[in-house]
């Protein structure tokens, strides 16, 4: 990480507003913080609210002109984006609570929290990797199932994720079950509207591979757990879900096909 982004988001936050650094990836630096932005600093006395704050860092290989224009239309899109997908009956995706488009900034509801016995953050390969000694418990099989009923329910809304791994979904425990586990997808920055099945069933392939790469020995159990829970979302809608169902995992076969493939191959 270089310490001139983070200079510069602290700058730009000003010291009112500590910082702490999560993660950096190829398009976004994630850091989180105990100050909203608009609520005073005394709304949150405990210290226990967290929130997201994801920035856009200038690409210095870009034209300056054209490098602004694109952080500010991504940016802007992932924020509309989570807006639509948040007012979803049944789709759990953080919150959005404000949007600097010119500054490549979102703040966003933090979800998730730290594992048992250091086991990590609370995504799924964690989750998974945490029940790996009774790895077909039936709190693995019911968090599988929900994490396909909320693909299932992305999809059927002509939406897709575009990064759908298993460090993109993040296991919140229900406050009424301590074994209950609530999935909710996060990172929306490649995602976008598509009715459009091989998008579909890219994004069902792109998270099989992930299991299978961090979970092999118990993937195909894991995958079809998942497939079962997106499986009953289109099902619930009669005649017309059954068949865009058949259509989706005939693509997803397909694209699993290719993927295959182009292993074999190099």
């Amino acid at each position: 990480m270089s310490q001139e982004i983070i200079d510069i988001v602290q700058n730009y936050l000003t010291p009112n507003i500590p910082i702490t650094l999560v993660s950096q990836g190829a398009e976004a630096v994630v850091f989180t913080t105990h100050v909203h932005p608009y609520l005073p600093q005394d709304s949150n006395k405990t210290g226990e609210t967290k929130y997201i704050i994801k920035y856009r860092p200038h690409k210095k290989y870009r034209h300056p002109v054209i490098d602004q224009q694109l952080t500010k239309k991504r940016t802007l899109g992932e924020s509309r984006l989570l807006a639509k997908l948040y007012q979803i009956d049944g789709l759990k995706v953080p919150k959005l609570i404000a949007c600097d488009q010119y500054n490549g900034c979102i703040w966003l509801e933090f979800l998730g929290s730290q594992l048992p016995d250091n086991n990590g953050f609370s995504n799924l390969k964690h989750f998974l990797w945490w029940n790996k000694a009774d790895p077909y418990n039936n709190v693995v099989k019911e968090s599988l199932l929900k994490v396909g009923q909320q693909i299932g329910i992305l999809h059927w809304n002509d939406y897709v994720h575009g990064d759908l791994t298993s460090s993109n979904i993040v296991m919140v425990q229900d406050k009424l079950g301590v074994n209950v586990w609530n999935p909710h997808l996060i990172d929306f920055g490649l995602g976008g509207v598509s009715n459009m099945v091989e998008d579909k069933g890219v994004d069902l392939y792109v998270l099989e591979r992930a299991i299978i790469s961090t979970h092999s020995a118990f993937s195909d159990q894991y995958v079809e757990w998942i497939m079962q829970g997106f499986s009953q979302v289109y099902e619930q809608h009669g005649a017309t879900g059954e068949k865009k169902l058949k259509e989706l995992l005939k693509r997803f076969h397909e694209v699993r096909m290719r993927g295959r493939k182009r292993t074999m191959i190099g």
